[in-house]
C-alpha cells in the first residue's frame, strides 16, 4: 500500500514538472520563428516601437536638411503674403530651422486633432502652433458667489473639465515656444528627446515680442524702399510721369487703359525704377523674381524700366485670362488687380465664399466683402477656403486706391490721349444717334 501511494505521488510530481516545462517552452513555427504571447502589454510595446520607428532624430533632421512643421492658417501662426510666409509662429520656427542649418517646410492642417495625429504618425517633426494647455484656461478651484445657483456652478465646472480633457497630448512632449504664463506650447513626439531639448534651450520668451515688432515693421506702409516721385509730373500738360510713353506702348499688352497702368505703377513703386520691397519685388511695378521667371524676364533686367513695365503688363493680361468665368471686362480688371496684390488663390477663396453665401462671385464689390472676411477665423477656417488667412484689408485698399487714381488720371488726360484700351474709344452699340430704341 505504501509503495503504491509513493508511486502515485512520484507520478504526480513528474506530470507537474512536464506541465511546467511545456508552459515555459516557447511556441515555435515550422520555419523556426518564436511566437510571442500576444498580451496587452506586448501589443502596446509593439505599437510604441512602431510609432518611434517613424520618428526622425535631431541628427536625421539635420542630415535630411529639412524641418517639417505642422500648423494652422492665421495671422499669428502662418499665412502667405506676396510669395512669402509670415506669422509669428512661422517666423519663430524659421529662426529655429536656421539655427539648425536646415530649410523649413510648412504643412497646414484644418484643426488641432489633425496636427496631433499627423505628428504621432511621423509625418512631421514639430507642431509650431499654440497648443492650449487645459483648453487655454486656468482651472479655478474657488467656489462661486452666493448668488450663483448650484446648477450654474456644476455647469461651469463641467465646462472647465471638458476643456481640461479636450486635448489629448499623450505621446507628445510640450516644449519650445510658449507665452510667459504658459497657457500654450509647441509640441514634438515623445521619442524626439534631442529635438525637445534643442527647442527648450533655444527659445526665450523675449523672442515673441522681438519677432512681432519685426513683423509689424515689415508690414508697415513703408516696407518698399523707394524714392517717392510726384503723383503727377505736369497736370497742365497732362504728363503723369517720365514713363508715360512706355505705359501707352504696352497698355495694349495688358488689355487695359494706359492710365490704369500708370495708376498701378504709382501704387507699386511711386514711379521709382530702383524700388525694392522686403519680399524681393523689384522695379517700377514691383515684379517678384519668381514672377519674372514665370514671364521669361531675365532677372538681370528687373530694374530696366521698359523690360519691367512690359513684364508687368503681360502679367496683368495673364491674370485677366484666369478669370474667363467673369463675363464683364471691367470686373475682370478689378479681379486682376486684386490678384496682383493678394494672390490668385486667395481671391478664388473669396469668390468661393461669395458663392456659398448667395452673393455674386463675379462682381468685385460683393467679393470684396469676403476678401476682407478672410482676415477672420469664421471665414479663413471655412471648409470652402483652401489657402487660409490673407491680409484682405490691404488688397481691398490696393484696388480702391488704383481705381480712384485711375479716375483722376483719366480726367486729367481726357481729350489729349483718349481713353480705353490702347487709347481707342469703345464702339457704340447704336447704329446712329437717332436709333434710340436700338
Amino acid at each position: 500500500m505504501r509503495i503504491s501511494s509513493l508511486f502515485i505521488i512520484v507520478l504526480c510530481i513528474l506530470s507537474s514538472c512536464d506541465l511546467i516545462r511545456e508552459k515555459e517552452q516557447p511556441n515555435i513555427t515550422p520555419w523556426g520563428e518564436v511566437i510571442e504571447d500576444d498580451d496587452d502589454e506586448n501589443a502596446e510595446k509593439q505599437a510604441n516601437d512602431s510609432i518611434e520607428s517613424n520618428q526622425m532624430s535631431l541628427g536625421d533632421i539635420v542630415n535630411a536638411g529639412e524641418l517639417i512643421m505642422l500648423t494652422m492658417s492665421g495671422p499669428e501662426t502662418y499665412y502667405e503674403y506676396r510669395g512669402h510666409g509670415l506669422g509669428l509662429h512661422y517666423l519663430l520656427c524659421e529662426t529655429f530651422a536656421q539655427k539648425l542649418g536646415v530649410s523649413l517646410r510648412v504643412e497646414q492642417c484644418r484643426d488641432t486633432t489633425e496636427m496631433i495625429k499627423r505628428l504621432r504618425d511621423g509625418e512631421a517633426d514639430i507642431i509650431a502652433f499654440p497648443l492650449p494647455l487645459n483648453g487655454g484656461k486656468t482651472i479655478k478651484s474657488k467656489a462661486g458667489t452666493k448668488k450663483e445657483s448650484k446648477a450654474k456652478k456644476e455647469t461651469a465646472l463641467a465646462k472647465d473639465e471638458k476643456l481640461k480633457t479636450s486635448f489629448n497630448y499623450k505621446g507628445l512632449t510640450l516644449c519650445g515656444v510658449h507665452d510667459s504664463l504658459k497657457t500654450y506650447s509647441w509640441a514634438v513626439n515623445q521619442s524626439s528627446t534631442e529635438l525637445a531639448k534643442a527647442l527648450d534651450s533655444w527659445f526665450k520668451v523675449s523672442m515673441i515680442a522681438t519677432t512681432q515688432h519685426e513683423m509689424k515693421r515689415t508690414l508697415a506702409v513703408g516696407f518698399v524702399k523707394r524714392h517717392i516721385y510726384p503723383f503727377m509730373l505736369n497736370r497742365k500738360d497732362a504728363v503723369i510721369s517720365h514713363y508715360d510713353p512706355l505705359f501707352r506702348k504696352y497698355a495694349g499688352v495688358a488689355n487695359c487703359d494706359w492710365t490704369l497702368i500708370a495708376a498701378q505703377c504709382y501704387q507699386e513703386s511711386c514711379f521709382d525704377p530702383k524700388a525694392k520691397s522686403w519680399a524681393g519685388a523689384c522695379g517700377l511695378m514691383q515684379i517678384m523674381p519668381t514672377t519674372a521667371d514665370y514671364l521669361g524676364l531675365p532677372r538681370a533686367q528687373l530694374y530696366e524700366p521698359e523690360a519691367n513695365i512690359h513684364a508687368a503688363c503681360r502679367y496683368m493680361a495673364d491674370l485677366q485670362g484666369r478669370f474667363t468665368d467673369v463675363p464683364n471686362r471691367q470686373e475682370r480688371l478689378h479681379f486682376a488687380l486684386a490678384c496682383y496684390n493678394g494672390g490668385y488663390n486667395h481671391i478664388r477663396d473669396a469668390m468661393a465664399l461669395a458663392k456659398k453665401y448667395g452673393r455674386n462671385p463675379h462682381r468685385w464689390a460683393e467679393v470684396r466683402e469676403f476678401v476682407l472676411g478672410l482676415q477672420t477665423p469664421q471665414y479663413y477656417n471655412d471648409p470652402v477656403v483652401k489657402y487660409g488667412y490673407m491680409r484682405g484689408s490691404e488688397t481691398a485698399d490696393y484696388v480702391n486706391r488704383i481705381i480712384d487714381r485711375w479716375n483722376q488720371y483719366r480726367g486729367a488726360t481726357k481729350g489729349r490721349y483718349g481713353s480705353g484700351v490702347n487709347a481707342q474709344p469703345f464702339r457704340s452699340k447704336r447704329k446712329n444717334k437717332w436709333d434710340k430704341d436700338k
